[in-house]
C-alpha cells in the first residue's frame, strides 16, 4: 500500500538535513551558495530528488551553476550518510540534484506580465484618442430623422 503521506513528510525531513549540512557541516566552498528549495521522494522512499537554487556572490554576479552540480556530486555520498542517520529508515533513499528552474520560470513570466501590460495601457492610450471613422453610432437613426416610420435616408423602420 502507497502512503504518500509518509513519502511527504520524509522529504521535508530530507531537505532539511541536506539544507543544514551543506550550510554548517560540508566546507566545500562550491556550495555556499548553494540553497535547497524542494524535495521529492517516491513513494516507496528509495529514491530522492532535491531541487536546489544557486545565488551569486553579489546581486550583480552571475551564479556558478556548474561548480555547485560538482560539489553536490562531490558531496552526495557524506549527505546521504546523514540522511540514513537522521532517517533512520531501513533502506537510506538515494539523493538526486537537480537546478531548480522555478525563479528564472517566474522572472520570465514576471517580464511577460510587465511587457502585456504595458502593450495594454498603449493600447488604451491609442483607444482615448481615436475618432470613429464615420458617423459616432451609423446603425440607428436619431429620433428627429424619423418621420412616419421612415428615417430621412429613405430606411424603414
Amino acid at each position: 500500500m502507497v502512503d504518500t503521506a509518509r513519502a511527504a513528510r520524509m522529504a521535508k525531513r530530507i531537505s532539511s538535513i541536506v539544507a543544514s549540512a551543506i550550510g554548517t557541516e560540508i566546507k566545500d566552498p562550491r556550495l555556499a551558495y548553494v540553497t535547497i528549495t524542494d524535495a521529492r521522494v517516491t513513494n516507496d522512499l528509495h529514491d530522492a530528488t532535491l531541487f536546489y537554487t544557486v545565488m551569486g556572490e553579489s546581486i550583480d554576479a552571475e551564479p556558478d551553476y556548474e561548480a555547485a552540480a560538482a560539489g553536490l556530486a562531490k558531496a552526495t555520498g557524506i549527505l546521504r550518510s546523514k540522511v540514513g542517520a537522521g532517517t533512520g529508515v531501513r533502506f537510506t533513499p538515494t539523493l538526486t540534484f537537480v537546478l531548480d528552474t522555478v525563479p528564472d520560470s517566474a522572472r520570465h513570466m514576471e517580464e511577460l506580465v510587465a511587457r502585456a501590460r504595458a502593450n495594454d495601457e498603449m493600447v488604451a492610450r491609442r483607444a482615448q484618442e481615436a475618432t470613429p471613422a464615420g458617423d459616432v453610432d451609423p446603425y440607428r437613426a436619431r429620433e428627429d430623422d424619423i418621420e412616419d416610420g421612415t428615417a430621412k435616408d429613405g430606411s424603414v423602420e
